[in-house]
């Protein structure tokens, strides 16, 4: 039965060739480029151009400014598209894990919006995204992926020297003049779905966890194995907030106080919440070393782009890339071929019996297939 099996990606790349014969059928949707083992059709592209348009008219751009934006940015949607891919791709292969980093990107996403329910945040996702969670997030894992890879794989290679840096920060001091920020840890004891005495058994774990935290015992360690809120892989971690960010009531418990300080648990709706605060920068002046990372990524930007493209350019090269006619990648690899292979149009090599005969030394193969049988071919030397 192996010659009447059909891989999916094979018999998708069919579709379009059918429906061009057939002038009743309707195209769905069309495979534009094939990336290594996935695929990229028209539909991607133009959910790549909704993004770009939502994303303008969010930043109150005047549509005909928009027009003219995504006319001009037309071109290379393709090319972006493949770059992802690539990117996600190689990512893999390298085995990064990002999970730390969507617990956190979303656990920060939560406090801004203010949601402390995991399923609100969900249909929150849904209904400003128009996407189901489960995509959403494996969208914002791929693009976090994506900057992982870039970081190592060619950020890692573009050497700043420190004195660089420092001078950058005599030079530019008015631009580092920050607001007050405090930065936390949370722990989360969850509730969810309990009553009586394990409400109880709650809040007397969450007593036991601050007394530890207290002690001295690492927050963040203390996060990863007991927590339940999304930042669990990454030890709590919140990163920073300025005034006006948090929750009131959270804001007011833990605005004032010292590095190192430990909230009592506070009662949410999903559990007993606690903070901790890992430091607070007043207003003023930022000092070199909170700002000399930013500074290195200002110095970096300019040498990086271009060795990006270098980089994609390596990828394209060892890639399995075919593209449609009629569309372009703009930043293909020179040289490499990525002409498109129609499967509907391929010709199996075939010999005739008397061209298997006239070669000697070869076994002589007569095996005719009935589909639902397991006859074995029967064959003959001569």
């Amino acid at each position: 039965m192996k010659g009447w099996i059909v891989t999916v990606a094979a018999f998708l790349c069919l579709i379009p060739a059918f429906a061009v014969d057939d002038p009743e059928v309707e195209v769905l949707d069309e495979i534009i480029a094939k990336v290594n083992g996935a695929i990229i059709t028209r539909t991607d592209i133009g959910r790549v151009r909704n993004d770009i348009i939502a994303e303008l008219q969010n930043r109150k751009i005047p549509d005909d400014e928009i027009a003219v934006i995504v006319a001009e940015r037309e071109d290379n949607l393709l090319r972006d598209r493949i770059d992802h891919l690539l990117l996600v791709q190689r990512g893999e292969q390298l085995g990064i894990n990002v999970d730390q980093d969507v617990s956190k990107y979303f656990a920060n996403i939560m406090l801004q919006m203010k949601i402390a329910d995991a399923d609100d945040f969900a249909q929150a996702v849904r209904e400003s995204t128009g996407l189901r969670f489960e995509d959403y997030k494996e969208e914002v894992k791929n693009g976090i992926l994506t900057q992982r890879v870039l970081s190592q794989e060619v950020g890692s290679r573009i050497n700043i020297p420190r004195e660089d840096v420092e001078k950058y920060y005599e030079e530019h001091k008015e631009e580092f003049t920050r607001e007050e920020r405090v930065f936390l840890l949370e722990l989360l004891v969850s509730t969810e779905g309990k009553k009586g005495d394990e409400l109880a058994e709650a809040k007397a774990e969450a007593d036991a966890l601050v007394e530890r935290a207290r002690r001295g015992e690492k927050f963040d360690e203390l996060a990863k194995e007991h927590s339940d809120a999304v930042t669990a892989e990454s030890g709590g971690d919140l990163g920073g907030w300025k005034k006006g960010d948090l929750r009131s009531d959270i804001e007011e418990l833990i605005w004032d106080k010292d590095k190192n300080y430990v909230t009592d648990p506070i009662k949410t709706d999903a559990g007993y919440l606690i903070l901790k605060v890992v430091a607070h920068h007043q207003a003023g002046l930022a000092y070199f070393e909170e700002v000399e990372n930013e500074i290195m990524a200002r110095l970096h930007e300019p040498l990086f782009q271009p060795k990006v493209r270098e980089y994609l350019t390596e990828l394209r090269e060892m890639a399995y890339l075919e593209i449609k006619e009629g569309y372009v990648d703009s930043a293909a690899a020179p040289g490499k071929d990525t002409s498109w292979t129609d499967p509907a149009k391929l010709i199996p090599e075939t010999v005739t019996r008397e061209e298997v005969i006239a070669k000697p030394g070869r076994k002589k193969i007569l095996f005719i297939p009935i589909p639902g049988t397991t006859a074995s071919p029967k064959s003959s030397s001569k």
